[in-house]
């Protein structure tokens, strides 16, 4: 598995293992997408970006993945406390990402919306990780 695909693993573990964050979003509030007829509020694994960030002598790579949170009823207020949520959970923590290695993982930024079309409101947060490959090995 890739260092990204372990990554996703990890942090969705770390998010449905949060019976605190469960209780503000529901048992099955952690998703990759959003499905027609699932109830909200939720939290989406969306966009993951993958950069390499090798260095002359060591091999590395970065990812920025962003979680949106959607809610319809509690509005942003409520959107803002499950990204506060995200943000303890995750910042600076260790995950297992098998033979990858986890060099750090921080909060970059949240920003708040509501959506037009739908009437949600949306909090996306934003993270970057960057991961190195296993020792005994050469690729990513």
């Amino acid at each position: 598995m890739s260092a990204a695909n372990e990554l996703l693993t990890a942090i969705h573990a770390r998010l449905t293992g949060d019976a605190e964050l469960l209780v503000m979003i529901g048992d099955d509030g952690i998703r990759d997408r959003l499905v027609t007829g699932r109830k909200l509020p939720c939290v989406l694994i969306g966009e993951l970006v993958s950069n390499d960030y090798s260095t002359s002598t060591e091999r590395g790579e970065e990812h920025l993945v962003s979680l949106e949170i959607c809610f319809d009823v509690g509005g942003r207020r409520q959107a803002q406390l499950v990204a506060s949520r995200l943000h303890a959970r995750l910042q600076d923590v260790a995950l297992d990402l098998g033979a990858y290695h986890l060099v750090s993982l921080l909060h970059l930024r949240t920003q708040s919306r509501r959506e037009p079309k739908t009437k949600l409101y949306i909090a996306e947060s934003r993270v970057r990780a960057v991961t190195e490959p296993p020792l005994h090995s050469g690729a990513t």
